[in-house]
């Protein structure tokens, strides 16, 4: 098959090559969701480095159970419910919750300069770049200050745009309780940005 073509497969069917062990059809997974799955582990610990990581042991998961899975929902709900499942896993630990007073938030977040040039249509200048980069961090550490269910909520909702219905199959739980979750989010990171001086 020629490079469109495999481009042009399905999660489901790069899975099912991935099954048979194709380096190939897995580099094209990687390449397709690697993005978002590191942007999603980041906002949800705040330190990159450790996003890079958690980010390649999500994929090294994936290609594990390539031979046992078996695709009931979209590969992004699977895929993501891994990457959340890491998240809670290493929010559980008592030396990861002390990092968030402090966390590691660098200014040259992959999605920064990305959302200046959709919104200016031009290259930003230095001076936008700055401000981008420093509301980005403010709203990243109150991110980081809501609970955990209500942290992830937010990220799958407002940064990755997933449905209702998504985000319970991904966390597990009941599409009121995500609701609920988010409702409840938007009040404490309202009353946090608020405190530091954001609108």
């Amino acid at each position: 098959m020629t490079v469109a073509e495999d481009n042009a497969l399905s999660d489901e069917e790069l899975m099912a090559r991935i099954a048979r062990s194709d380096a190939q059809a897995f580099e094209i997974l990687l390449q397709r969701h690697q993005r978002r799955i590191l942007n999603l582990i980041y906002r949800s610990i705040g330190d990159r480095m450790q996003a890079e990581d958690m980010a390649q042991e999500v994929f090294l998961r994936v290609w594990r159970a390539a031979e046992d899975y078996e695709p009931k929902a979209k590969f992004t709900t699977w895929v993501y419910r891994i990457a959340v499942n890491l998240c809670l896993d290493t929010l559980k630990s008592a030396h990861q919750k002390q990092s968030f007073v402090h966390p590691h938030l660098n200014s040259d977040h992959p999605d920064e300069s990305d959302e200046l040039f959709s919104r200016h249509g031009s290259a930003p200048s230095p001076e936008e770049l700055l401000l981008a980069a420093e509301e980005s961090r403010r709203i990243l550490a109150a991110l980081l200050n809501l609970p955990t269910n209500q942290r992830l909520a937010v990220v799958l909702k407002k940064f990755d745009g997933l449905s209702y219905d998504e985000i319970s199959r991904i966390m597990g739980c009941s599409r009121s309780a995500v609701e609920s979750l988010l409702v409840r989010a938007k009040r404490n990171l309202c009353e946090k940005l608020l405190l530091n001086g954001l609108p």
